[in-house]
């Protein structure tokens, strides 16, 4: 047990305890009057040692800096450059500011690990918890955005592409979504946020017993995971689906034309770009799996299924894998963009980045290429902008 040698009748919940000169629990560092905050099963484990709290932090650091530097030059190239104020890169500048602003919380934790546990106290925990519901919703339903973005301006190549102001509309909505799932447990209204693994990190309460809980658990499981996941999937889908037609129509059209290929080599080129931007779709689902889904199981075993099963360091792995992918979220989406290579390289050259400019403008493609590839190659340029 965390605690023994000493019964605390200050809280019903817990039984024993080893206190400080300074009145605080010395596993935790945790004041008595803030042990109300705090779930009772994560007081049934062992402290753990020092030097994980230590590497905790380190970890910490570096995702912050991380994160501040990719993020912070992409808010800043993507809002001064001209050539990239397109209504798709909005959505670049969205994911961009709710990543940033999720490692933006970061400090509390180092502080809390370097001090091995609750230091920071209830208040910080409610700032740490409400931030990174908001930005970690916004994020995901800011990923479905681009999905959509991708997949309109693919399957309505001359009418799908958006315009900023309805890009902004777009963006007004993600947070009018997203507002609700972070407020309502921070006013206790429906659900509440609380310390949990290393009582280092907050979020929602997942292991209150009553029926209220249990279904705000499965809303906010369903409206910040499944509905986003739902969306990502479905139309990326449907974008490697209409690719794999437009393609099979081409070499049907050139088997019939009896030629090898109806592609120039401009045409040609694009394709390139097109391969470019598949990969980084595929990456962007894989991301958006590996960092949520071991947090949704999380919430929903916590909820309905064993609590033993989640002990306090297994459940610091999905935190830490929802902060690992909003540092490399910039990585992913930004310098798969050509144009925002060429901005850095003028703006940073020590960077080495060796872009250059585009040959061909792909409006001059559009206007010349045959009408199945028009369509497909239209859409390569709104998508670019991921």
């Amino acid at each position: 047990m965390w605690l023994n040698n000493l019964t605390i009748s200050a809280s019903p919940r817990i039984q024993s305890g080893v206190l400080e000169s300074g009145g605080h629990l010395l596993a935790w560092n945790v004041p008595p009057a803030e042990l109300v905050h705090i779930p009772e099963h994560w007081l049934s484990y062992q402290e753990p040692e020092a030097s994980l709290h230590y590497l905790l932090g380190v970890l910490y650091i570096f995702f912050f800096f991380m994160s501040f530097i990719g993020n912070g030059l992409v808010l800043w190239i993507f809002s001064s450059a001209k050539s990239l104020r397109t209504a798709s890169n909005m959505f670049i500048v969205n994911l961009a500011f709710c990543d940033w602003i999720m490692m933006l919380k970061a400090p509390i934790f180092i502080y809390n690990s370097f001090n091995r546990g609750f230091a920071a106290g209830h208040t910080a925990c409610q700032v740490f918890a409400f931030v990174g519901s908001l930005s970690g919703i916004g994020a995901g339903m800011t990923n479905a955005a681009i999905a959509y973005d991708r997949y309109a301006t693919i399957s309505n190549p001359l009418e799908g592409k958006l315009t900023r102001t309805k890009a902004f509309v777009m963006i007004m909505v993600i947070w009018a979504y997203t507002l609700p799932w972070a407020v309502l447990p921070l006013l206790e209204v429906w659900g509440r946020f609380v310390p949990e693994g290393y009582l280092t990190s907050c979020s929602f309460d997942y292991l209150m017993d009553t029926f209220d809980n249990h279904m705000f658990v499965a809303v906010i499981f369903t409206f910040s995971y499944v509905i986003p996941m739902s969306m990502i999937i479905y139309f990326y889908s449907q974008i490697v689906k209409h690719v794999f037609h437009h393609e099979k129509a081409l070499r049907d059209q050139a088997k019939k034309m009896n030629v090898e290929s109806l592609r120039s080599n401009v045409n040609l080129q694009q394709q390139s770009t097109e391969i470019r931007i598949a990969k980084v779709a595929i990456m962007v689902c894989f991301l958006f799996v590996a960092s949520w889904t071991p947090y949704a199981v999380l919430a929903m075993i916590g909820a309905f299924g064993d609590q033993s099963l989640l002990t306090p360091g297994v459940t610091m792995i999905p935190a830490c894998a929802c902060k690992f992918v909003a540092c490399l979220d910039p990585y992913v989406y930004a310098l798969s963009h050509p144009r925002y290579r060429l901005e850095l390289q003028k703006r940073l050259p020590w960077l080495a980045l060796d872009e250059h400019e585009p040959a061909t403008d792909t409006k001059s493609v559009t206007t010349t290429a045959t009408a199945p590839t028009a369509a497909n190659e239209t859409a390569a340029a709104p998508a670019a902008a991921e």
